[in-house]
């Protein structure tokens, strides 16, 4: 079966990838051949093309923004939120295979309506709403940057603050940065009614968006502001959809959607607008601004502890953009400190799971630290949804944790007027000068964070095993621990400093008790590199390094064992792994080679998977414990855990790669 799937989230950022990732992941551990198109902020990658769509036997649109559908007629169709493909990957395959879906119809209302009722959970008012924030975010972040840049830059102190002089090219660069933010609310409006009616709601949605925007429509000196534009996009979304179902000639459909639905639709949201609910909107978000403008005090602290939570809540899903966009909206009205404890907030989850991780050791397995790492770095670009793996893993101690963080950090930024003039937040929108009182933006970061670090650690249980344990006992002590069976085997000692040859004779017979994989494992034998792009230029070079250590003393005897296994069958296991082994005279001491092709090498996997983790095990023909098949065992097990294997392919030094292979036992 070969099923096909989009991903894509309002910004285009994590969780678009988050879920094409779990996807792909449930689909190789159901066997299924599935290919994923994410639409990210970047556009479209890995597209899907016309021939894998007629041979796919179902198609999976997991996404919070408007995905075309024309392309899917004919075919079995599952519409869920992005937030499914994350968390319910499975189910979802599952659904497709057992045919649980509807078959998709262009023309045909039922098909889609059939689509809602299987996903209750789907909200389209969401899903509309966050089409349109998607494309408004960055018409935001141009105009605060080159607004915040020529002020930083070209303005001069005066008693009423910082002002630019006319004429100067700093002036320029701020008229362009207003003139991006003149298009905040018409875009907004009309990416709204685009998701809703498709392409003939884009221009309607546009100029009702703009006469949102300009008060002088409706005889008020203020706009409507985001409020109005969210109404006007809805308006226009729905006439166009409403027009668009109305029955014509055949003479008449050709021009439907380029002239008659755009002038209709643009003509009734615009009188409606004008003559019906533009002056009261305005004046309820002039009333709303206002309000939020003068908050002081204890009513101040608590809208930033409320803003705080929300943003860390969810961590990029719904609770979370409600939260982002209201702190978008204000920065259009010129107020900045309402979206300054919000980009603060936004990058305390990563930062403070990262850092919790990295140094806790205690709470955290290794290859949690080093996703920590990777956290924490996603943590200084403002990406929430870097937190999203802790607390999907251990979510009544990491959710509490973060929030409580959160909400610290936006009341210190809160008290201390700390402004952000781009819809965005963490360290990065600092560093590029988009943020008032920069150092108290930096102490609330770091408060926040703290107050994470100290909560996560103070609830999450230690783990099973300590690693400081299993770092301890990688001094070569042959000592069986308590519970777990030695094997012994007749070669040379394997503890990673002996030398099996001396004066090119063998060392005398040893003992050696293998009881983890590091103990047949050596530094030399690691390859973070490999340079061969054939399965046969991959097994020469792992067999280099085993020659090269000493540990065989013919690499071509050494190579027909392998290839003579096979030749039985294929060591690719499936999963980007292969374990290529093979038992030979030539073989002085029992070896593992570990090494990455990041690129991949075609194996022969069974699930078509190239292998980019390859472990070549050599052991002495004459070894009477199978010491092979216990090395097999101990990797096969520790290779079905994803977080390890995603650990392993993301190793930068050999350091690292051996303090994870010290798991395998």
């Amino acid at each position: 079966m070969k099923i096909l799937a989009i991903t894509s989230c309002p910004n285009g950022i994590a969780h678009t990838y988050m879920a094409a990732e779990n996807l792909q992941k449930a689909a190789v551990k159901l066997g299924i051949e599935m290919k994923v198109e994410t639409q990210g902020s970047i556009g479209v990658e890995n597209q899907l093309t016309e021939q894998e769509i007629r041979e796919a036997d179902g198609i999976i649109i997991a996404a919070d923004k408007t995905v075309v559908k024309d392309r899917f007629v004919g075919k079995k169709l599952l519409v869920v939120g992005v937030q499914d493909g994350i968390r319910r990957p499975e189910e979802l395959i599952q659904r497709v295979m057992k045919g649980d879906v509807p078959v998709y119809q262009a023309e045909s209302r039922s098909a889609e309506g059939s689509t809602q009722e299987k996903k209750p959970k789907q909200n389209p008012i969401y899903r509309h709403l966050m089409n349109g924030v998607s494309y408004m975010v960055p018409f935001i972040v141009i105009g605060g940057l080159l607004i915040a840049i020529a002020l930083t830059i070209g303005g001069e102190k005066t008693p009423g603050g910082l002002v630019i002089p006319d004429g100067s090219f700093w002036k320029t660069i701020q008229d362009i940065g207003s003139a991006s933010f003149t298009f905040m609310i018409p875009i907004l409006a009309g990416f709204i009614a685009m998701s809703i009616a498709d392409r003939p709601g884009l221009a309607p949605g546009m100029v009702g968006g703009f006469i949102a925007a300009n008060g002088s429509f409706y005889g008020s000196e203020a706009g409507a502001g985001f409020i109005g534009g969210i109404i006007a996009g809805f308006l226009a979304g729905y006439v166009a959809l409403g027009i668009r179902k109305i029955k014509v000639g055949r003479a008449l459909q050709p021009i439907m959607p380029i002239i008659i639905i755009p002038v209709l639709a643009s003509l009734i949201v615009g009188l409606i607008f004008v003559f019906v609910i533009g002056a009261p909107v305005a004046q309820l978000f002039e009333t709303l601004t206002g309000w939020l403008a003068g908050m002081q005090g204890t009513s101040s602290i608590l809208l930033a502890l409320i803003l705080g939570a929300m943003i860390s809540f969810d961590m990029g899903g719904p609770v979370n953009k409600v939260a982002f966009l209201f702190g978008s909206a204000m920065i259009g009205e010129g107020n900045y400190e309402i979206m300054g404890p919000i980009a603060v907030a936004i990058c305390i989850p990563p930062i403070g799971m990262g850092l919790a991780a990295m140094i806790n050791k205690r709470k955290f397995a290794p290859a949690e630290r080093e996703a920590g790492k990777a956290t924490f770095t996603m943590g200084l670009f403002g990406i929430t949804e870097g937190a999203i793996p802790f607390a999907a893993q251990d979510p009544l101690r990491v959710i509490p944790s973060i929030m409580v963080g959160s909400m610290v950090g936006s009341v210190i930024a809160m008290l201390g007027n700390v402004g952000d003039k781009v819809a965005h937040g963490g360290p990065i929108v600092a560093v590029l000068g988009a943020v008032d009182n920069v150092f108290i933006f930096f102490i609330a970061v770091i408060v926040g964070a703290a107050v994470s670090v100290v909560m996560v650690s103070l609830l999450k249980k230690d783990i099973a095993v300590d690693p400081a344990v299993a770092g301890e006992a990688m001094s070569g002590n042959s000592a069986a621990v308590a519970g777990k069976s030695a094997i012994t085997t007749t070669a040379a000692e394997s503890s990673p400093s002996t030398t099996v040859i001396n004066n090119g004779s063998a060392v005398p017979e040893q003992a050696v008790h293998i009881e983890k994989l590091t103990d047949i494992v050596t530094m030399d034998l690691i390859n973070l590199d490999l340079e061969g792009t054939t399965q046969d230029a991959v097994i020469d070079e792992m067999i280099g390094a085993l020659e090269r250590t000493g540990a065989v003393s013919s690499a071509s005897d050494l190579k027909q064992a392998i290839l003579a296994r096979e030749e039985e069958s294929s060591t690719g296991i499936g999963m980007n792994i292969a374990i290529p082994h093979g038992k030979s005279n030539a073989v002085l001491k029992p070896s593992v080679v570990f090494g990455i092709k990041q690129g991949g090498v075609d194996w022969k996997s069974a699930d078509g998977s190239e292998a980019k983790l390859i472990f070549m095990i050599a052991v002495p023909r004459n070894s009477k414990d199978n010491t092979h098949l216990k090395v097999l065992q101990m990797l096969s097990r520790k290779l079905m855990d994803d977080h390890f294997r995603e650990a392993l392919l993301a190793v930068t030094t050999k350091e690292e790669a051996y303090q994870l292979l010290d798991q395998v036992h």
